[in-house]
């Protein structure tokens, strides 16, 4: 008899959007067991599908309607969507379904939803994702309520499925009243090549636009938030004395945080750092991380940053923010650094001298990390025997 595995708080499959809605894209595309089926919420308004229910990657895809309410809709869309899978567990009494809600966003509602869910002898699964509540773009009451939210869904959870050791440790000592349960799977990447050449005309067009030459520029590629450190990075970089550009991806719109970042830094008078905006072509993208002669990693909040994993598994080289959540990933594979006013300049102008030999060592390194911890395989493994396993 299938497992069936209701999946919530993602925007939806086909992925076209962040970390979580390409981690069901993959948990769904590689399924390898028959005996789970998963279900998953999709917001119609994001879908390129409108119907009311539709199959893709073999799962039971159903569009939720959300109106638009501010910064409330991704609570909403999550009450919807659980709404919408508590009737459909009533309407067909699906017994031992497990509910899987992606981050803390809920948890006002979650107890009403979690002894619905105990009727049908259902199991609530969480991931709580990073530190949302410590997110600078968000207002004070809002991150009050983020840290209130995650209190009660690690408190309403039957296990939380914590994609960072870091985050485990942390949900195990912040919320050690709930004895909570937990366990680490690890969000997941891969080490394939891009499909793209030098001579490709989209390669091609894309460095001559830009002015940038193969292997002579850093690359960040992130959100354009305070928490990821542009300001430390695009200083540090304008210190030292590296001959390479600082190439930026990222939905730059020139916002209150550009403008003070531009006021504080001059960064325009500097030619080598340039802000290119966002690359959707994700061959392009992986194509533009092989070839970069350095990656530079500033996230400072959350858990496993996908981009991160990329960086590990396509840059030779990556310099990341000396914190938790990025040592715990990149290991012995990556440098790093601090905020420390000198540190980050002072690690760029030596690696600009690494041997190939040291650059080879590293490259080597960070594709184990890949290899042994974070391959989709692995994940997808991981994941289907801790469903079907189910408490």
């Amino acid at each position: 008899m299938s497992k069936n595995v209701f999946i919530i708080g993602a925007k939806g499959i086909p992925a076209n959007y962040g970390g979580f809605e390409s981690f069901v894209e993959q948990l769904t595309a590689r399924k390898v067991s028959y005996d789970i089926h998963y279900y998953v919420a999709c917001r119609r308004d994001l879908s390129e599908n409108k119907a009311d229910i539709f199959e893709y990657n073999d799962a039971t895809c159903f569009n939720v309607d959300v109106p638009n309410v501010g910064p409330a809709k991704a609570i909403l869309y999550d009450v919807n969507a659980f709404k919408w899978v508590m009737k459909y567990i009533k309407d067909n009494n699906v017994q031992d379904a497990i509910v899987y809600v992606l981050a803390c966003r809920m948890g006002p509602f979650i107890g009403h939803f979690k002894k619905q869910l105990k009727a049908y002898n259902g199991t609530l699964y969480v991931n709580p994702d990073g530190h949302e509540w410590l997110r600078a773009k968000w207002s004070k009451p809002v991150r009050q309520y983020w840290k209130y939210s995650e209190g009660l869904m690690v408190k309403y959870a039957d296990l939380l499925i914590c994609d960072s050791q870091n985050i485990e440790k942390y949900i195990q000592e912040d919320y050690q009243k709930y004895q909570p349960k937990t366990t680490y799977i690890a969000y997941g990447s891969d080490i394939t090549k891009s499909t793209l050449k030098t001579e490709d005309k989209v390669v091609a067009e894309w460095y001559q636009e830009h002015q940038i030459k193969l292997n002579e520029y850093y690359l960040i590629v992130g959100r354009f938030v305070p928490e990821n450190n542009y300001e430390t990075m695009i200083r540090e970089f304008m210190a030292s004395n590296t001959t390479k550009d600082l190439v930026i991806i990222t939905n730059v719109e020139h916002n209150k945080f550009y403008d003070a970042l531009k006021a504080t830094t001059h960064f325009e008078e500097d030619l080598r750092i340039k802000f290119v905006g966002t690359v959707y072509n994700a061959e392009l993208l992986k194509y533009i991380r092989e070839n970069a002669f350095a990656y530079l990693h500033g996230h400072e909040v959350g858990g496993t940053n996908p981009s991160l994993l990329e960086a590990l598994g396509s840059t030779k080289l990556n310099l990341l923010l000396g914190v938790g959540f990025n040592q715990e990933v990149g290991q012995d594979g990556a440098l790093y650094w601090s905020k420390d006013n000198g540190d980050l300049k002072v690690l760029i102008e030596k690696n600009d001298n690494l041997t190939l030999a040291d650059v080879e060592v590293l490259d080597q390194k960070s594709n184990l990390r890949i290899v042994n911890q974070f391959d989709w395989k692995l994940i997808i493994q991981a994941y289907e025997e801790q469903f079907i396993g189910a408490i």
